[in-house]
């Protein structure tokens, strides 16, 4: 892997990658992001993704900010990115970084609708959800979903996404080692019956619990969980004849051939996405993988097996 990684060249492997599965594509949509987060890429983690069907409309991209940029908030709106207002979506990114010093900082946006969002990953301090709800700008609905998030073992918190174009936040529960990609069946259609979630393909059902992270969505507007999401850890060789959603040409060549800047073959991740009107099945490659989070990953898929 190369020492840093500038705003041009991620520009150019963005660009490679839309056209590779055909998705729309503007300099004016994406190059001001880049522009203005340059001083944080360096040896960053990137990856790609978009959801599964008949046509690309969105390919999004996830890039490390951190530590060049110590308040990716703050760029943000210096930016236009986002709008400094007195909705508490504006203030969630600091008190998570005044309760979890050392989080890794990541923007996600869309090469159609711009950026989105920022996440704070802690993996190595996870927290817990009463923690969590304590935080004065925290969505209500994580306090008033802890029961359900109790009752599923869903206790450490390890990424934090904040949505400000939606207006929503998520939250990442890491699994526990002994139910990580061994939950059953029955417990993930209980969960999603319970979160009044759209009714599960029996493909998609079994693919979900092979999960190791489980992920909601809540908004400040509700106490809904508005998306829940189930993904199996990402890994090299992944077979896609096990996916349970039938891939275009084009989406395999995605997951097969996206370019990337590490050695050995490309890492993959998917993810089994559920909305009370639909489910989903979310796709990703890595482009850039830290050595240290290459590592782990590696160290995760031999001790698997």
């Amino acid at each position: 892997m190369s020492e840093g990684m500038t705003a041009e060249e991620l520009y150019s492997v963005i660009e490679e990658s839309a056209r590779l599965v055909g998705a729309p594509f503007s300099r004016e949509k994406v190059w001001p992001i880049l522009s203005a987060f340059r001083d944080g890429f360096g040896d960053s983690g990137v990856i790609f993704s978009l959801q599964a069907g008949e046509q690309v409309a969105e390919l999004e991209y996830t890039v490390q900010v951190s530590p060049g940029i110590v308040d990716p908030y703050g760029c943000a709106v210096s930016n236009g990115f986002a709008e400094k207002t007195d909705h508490p979506v504006n203030t969630l990114l600091a008190e998570i970084q005044g309760l979890v010093s050392g989080s890794e900082y990541y923007i996600d946006c869309g090469i159609v609708g711009g950026f989105k969002k920022i996440y704070a990953n802690f993996p190595h301090s996870p927290q817990k959800v009463s923690k969590l709800a304590e935080l004065p700008s925290m969505a209500g609905a994580v306090a008033e979903n802890a029961d359900f998030f109790a009752r599923y073992g869903l206790e450490d918190v390890v990424l934090i996404g904040v949505d400000y174009k939606n207006r929503t936040m998520n939250l990442y529960f890491q699994l526990p080692p002994g139910t990580a990609g061994n939950l059953e069946s029955k417990t993930v259609l209980s969960m999603l019956r319970e979160t009044k979630m759209h009714e599960p393909s029996e493909k998609m059902l079994a693919y979900a619990a092979k999960s190791y992270r489980i992920y909601t969505t809540h908004s400040w507007e509700s106490s809904d969980v508005h998306r829940i999401s189930f993904g199996p850890r990402p890994r090299r060789d992944m077979d896609l004849s096990s996916l349970p959603a039938r891939l275009e040409p084009k989406l395999e060549e995605f997951m097969r051939a996206t370019p990337h800047d590490y050695a050995g073959d490309l890492i993959n991740a998917s993810a089994a996405k559920w909305a009370p009107d639909y489910e989903v099945l979310d796709l990703a490659a890595y482009y850039r993988i830290s050595p240290m989070h290459l590592k782990a990953l590696i160290a995760a898929g031999e001790a698997e097996g």
